[in-house]
């Protein structure tokens, strides 16, 4: 008998094992923030009552072992996507603050007027607006892969944007919006054949598939802890050490500095010298907690859970009259993001929480790719390793019944 593709490890959320008005709670909004097992809860719980100290500065034993602890983080996550090295690794805020480090160190300091950025039609907004900050301090100019109607990006169009002109290419791994998964291996390849730097916006993948950071060609691979079962407030910056050593600092302050003087500071190696001031200490020790509980779990696992879990959502809300799906690339990531006739996507989302059912409607902060489908938002149910097929059973149902008050 052929196993079962299916995960069952909704009994390791806490909040997911809750009812809202006698009802179980339906969690669709994993592609927003993923919720938390105990694991991670109980860590980050642990390491406030018993071993907190502050990290890097402290001669004493709470510093020192928080310090061990911090820095075991930066090496399972060098591992988790296969950097050649922990000093690749740099600790933000999450995977905007990543993608705002690369755009203004590096972006800023290699880019002369006339230099293209090429980004995709399907990007979030925080792949989106650094660049154009970027680009009105130098200079620089913006082009767009343009997507199909099933959102997958023109490859032939973008092999054309790219001329000698080309700097970065920025492009998410995942679309946020649609789902689709995007071959970054391929568009790191020919972006690095015209002689520019490939950045990967990673937050929709890295807790959904292997990432190789390697394998891929990103020169920069940035992510968000909070979608990854760890706590919000750290985030990610892969970058190649090489690339990183040319980098100016993106902030100042303690600890990314070797000796300062009024007259004249110098800086620390990376990935120290893009880490001023104290960091988020607990969060980063939750996510190292979360990396381990991924694995544990297995990405193979995952993929192959949320992938069944997408065809099956895909066909229940496909046969119901007056839903359309947005977003229908042949390789996607287990993202619904849907249309019901004749009801905006808010009244869907407040309709189906009296149901106990959350997903979110909205842009998504993908304004272009609304504009791309001619959708002013979208109702999006989104998947994680937590959801079962009752999930997506009780969606459909509620979706039937909004069907039902609408058009009667």
């Amino acid at each position: 008998m052929s196993k079962s593709p299916y995960l069952d490890i909704k009994k390791d959320f806490p909040v997911l094992n809750r009812e809202f008005d006698g009802k179980p709670l339906v969690y669709l909004d994993t592609a927003a923030t993923s919720q938390k097992p105990t694991v991670v809860i109980d860590a980050m719980d642990h390491f406030y009552r018993e071993s907190y100290g502050t990290v890097r500065r402290g001669v004493y034993r709470l510093s020192e072992k928080a310090t061990q602890a911090y820095e075991s983080t930066r090496h399972k996550v060098a591992k988790l996507i296969n950097a050649s090295s922990d000093r690749e690794i740099i600790y933000t805020r999450g995977c905007t603050e990543s993608l705002n480090l690369v755009a203004y160190s590096y972006g800023r300091s290699v880019l002369k007027s006339g230099d293209e950025i090429i980004l995709s039609q399907i990007e979030h907004h925080a792949n989106i607006v650094p660049w154009q900050i970027v680009r009105e301090m130098t200079g620089a100019v913006i082009k767009i892969i343009p997507c199909n109607d099933r959102g997958e990006l023109f490859l032939e169009e973008y092999r054309k944007l790219l001329s000698p002109r080309a700097k970065i290419v920025a492009v998410n791994h995942v679309s946020n919006a649609l789902g689709t998964i995007n071959p970054i291996k391929e568009i790191a390849k020919l972006a690095h054949e015209a002689g520019a730097v490939m950045v990967v916006d990673g937050a929709q993948s890295i807790s959904h598939m292997t990432v190789d950071v390697q394998d891929l060609g990103a020169d920069f691979y940035a992510f968000s802890s909070h979608k990854m079962f760890g706590p919000t407030g750290a985030g990610i910056l892969y970058g190649r050490y090489d690339l990183l050593e040319k980098m100016p600092p993106f902030q100042g302050g303690g600890d990314m500095i070797r000796q300062v003087t009024f007259e004249k500071t110098t800086y620390q190696d990376p990935p120290h010298r893009f880490e001023a001031g104290t960091p988020s200490i607990v969060e980063v020790l939750g996510l190292g907690v979360a990396v381990d509980y991924l694995q544990s779990v297995g990405l193979d696992k995952i993929a192959g859970h949320e992938h069944a879990l997408l065809e099956y959502g895909t066909k229940l809300l496909s046969g119901i009259p007056g839903v359309r799906l947005i977003g229908t690339a042949e390789h996607k990531g287990a993202i619904l993001g849907f249309e019901l006739d004749g009801v905006h996507p808010h009244d869907i989302g407040t309709l189906l929480d009296m149901d106990g059912i959350a997903i979110r409607a909205g842009h998504h902060c993908a304004q272009p790719t609304m504009q791309r489908f001619g959708v002013p938002a979208t109702a999006r149910a989104s998947l994680g390793p937590y959801n079962t097929e009752a999930d997506l059973d009780a969606l459909a149902a509620g979706i039937q019944k909004i069907r039902g008050m609408f058009h009667h």
